[in-house]
């Protein structure tokens, strides 16, 4: 089995990395396809695996005892879903479910692990990607108990764009109000105003990016403050983004 050299990675994080700490990585890393639905991460239950996003979506999303849910992060090509095992915690009550399809490199959670053991400066840079995981989420709280439907909406919009190639972002109404954590007619309402307006298209099962800039300034301040620490911690050699 042949394993990805740094270059040929698109995920950000792992391009990221000292090529020696890369290499304690290579060995263990398996392409895995990331089908709609997947669920990566289960709540309370021992995570076995961590992934390096190249393609695709992934999102956190925390469930209450009743069965209510939310959306409290997003993973694609700049991140890893498996933060937990790199804090120490082999579990967490959140999960994490594959939003938009696409491709991840995997590896054995213990191998990870014992990576981590090995090199104090992989795991200095991990968890600074862990701490803009963790901006996010506190982001996403303050967007939703301080802002209106429709910036959230368009911060929405422009954290998928960010993820994404191109401009079609694969989504249900369904799944977007449960991640939003807000009624569907609401959210039809609000996706349709964008649409009338020209800053999105709208396809049975997609929404497309018309006017990032439209987005941008609707959004206003709830986006971009865990973009712009991940470009203040993370170096990546890569260039590109929207």
């Amino acid at each position: 089995m042949s394993h990805p050299t740094q270059h040929s990675c698109l995920n950000r994080l792992l391009r990221s990395l000292d090529p020696d700490d890369f290499g304690l990585l290579r060995p263990h890393l398996e392409l895995m396809t990331l089908s709609l639905g997947d669920v990566l991460i289960k709540a309370d239950t021992p995570i076995t695996r961590v992934a390096f996003v190249e393609q695709g979506i992934v999102s956190l999303v925390s469930i209450a005892a009743d069965g209510q849910q939310v959306e409290v992060g997003l993973v694609g090509c700049e991140g890893m879903v498996g933060v937990p095992i790199l804090l120490n915690a082999e579990r967490t009550p959140d999960e994490a479910r594959v939003q938009a399809i696409g491709l991840a490199r995997a590896m054995p959670a213990s191998a990870f692990s014992e990576a981590l053991r090995h090199s104090p400066r992989l795991h200095n840079q991990l968890l600074r990607y862990a701490h803009v995981l963790g901006v996010q989420a506190t982001a996403t709280a303050l967007a939703n108990g301080r802002y209106t439907l429709e910036p959230r909406l368009a911060r929405w919009l422009l954290m998928c764009h960010d993820r994404t190639e191109g401009d079609e972002l694969p989504t249900t109404h369904r799944f977007l109000s449960l991640m939003l954590g807000v009624n569907r007619p609401g959210l039809t309402g609000a996706i349709s105003v964008l649409e009338r307006s020209g800053v999105i298209g709208r396809q049975r099962g997609t929404l497309i990016v018309r006017d990032r800039a439209a987005l941008l300034a609707l959004a206003g301040p709830s986006y971009g403050a865990p973009e712009a620490e991940y470009e203040r911690l993370i170096t990546d050699p890569t260039p590109g983004g929207h």
